[in-house]
């Protein structure tokens, strides 16, 4: 029997994350380097991430981001189908 999966995307068209922050944006506590954009209003806590890579690490499951400059980011993983 073959476990069904059901695939998750998520995107959208914003400015996209630069190629360097793409390594470091699961980790606990990371963010971008404000200083040279000066954009200090849409800082957070580095948090949200990480809680969502450790949640799909729990399911067995690999997240993978995707992301061009003023093009926007790609997040997609896969989930086990719950049983009907």
């Amino acid at each position: 029997m073959t476990k069904q999966r059901v695939l998750v995307q998520v995107s959208d068209n914003g400015d996209g994350i630069a190629s360097q922050d793409i390594p470091h944006i699961f980790e606990r506590f990371y963010q971008r380097d404000t200083d040279s954009t000066g954009d200090t209003a849409n800082a957070g806590t580095g948090l949200g991430l990480a809680i969502v890579k450790r949640i799909v690490d729990l399911h067995r499951s690999q997240i993978a981001v995707r992301s061009e400059g003023r093009l926007g980011t790609e997040f997609s993983f896969w989930l086990p189908q719950p049983a009907v």
